[in-house]
């Protein structure tokens, strides 16, 4: 068992390519099943705008969770965005 308080002090790294997103702010449940619907979390880089909601928000569906080891959890970008996160990437070198 793990603690939001726990989860919370954890960075949130993507997998693809080792780059932070932010750490967890709040936790999308869902009150039917009690299960972790997503992890919401704040600010971070280049990838995020397209998880973006609104107020700066960012989620990330449970499904996508890799890991979640002692000092970082682990999400996988869904395979939809790697063509739109390649192409701003070369659009910014």
């Amino acid at each position: 068992m793990m603690k939001i308080s726990e989860l919370s002090a954890k960075d949130i790294v993507n997998m693809e390519n080792g780059k932070r997103l932010g750490q967890l702010n709040d936790l999308e449940i869902n009150l039917d099943t009690g299960k972790i619907e997503a992890l919401i979390i704040g600010h971070g880089g280049k990838v995020m705008s397209f998880f973006q909601q609104k107020d700066g928000e960012v989620v990330i569906p449970w499904k996508n969770i890799i890991k979640i080891g002692s000092d970082v959890i682990l999400v996988e970008v869904p395979a939809r965005y790697q063509a739109e996160v390649a192409m701003r990437e070369n659009t910014l070198k």
